[in-house]
């Protein structure tokens, strides 16, 4: 929550709006090259952690990237 609140901030301030879809945590393994989307947020609710996965294998096409709704 403490992310989305400043992020929406900074946007606001140059008049751009955010709407917060969900949350979840990242398991990062660097020295595997792997990330890991789970969880859930306790004020926004679960993400949909495949198109969060997506997003990351975009970014880091030479990493294991997986993801589980399982988890807090």
């Amino acid at each position: 929550a403490d992310l989305y609140e400043r992020t929406a901030q900074e946007l606001a301030q140059q008049g751009l709006g955010c709407e917060c879809l969900g949350g979840g945590r990242l398991s990062h393994r660097p020295e595997q090259r792997k990330i890991h989307v789970y969880g859930y947020s306790v004020g926004f609710g679960r993400a949909d952690h495949s198109v969060t996965t997506e997003k990351l294998k975009a970014q880091y096409p030479d990493y294991e990237i997986t993801w589980a709704d399982e988890g807090y």
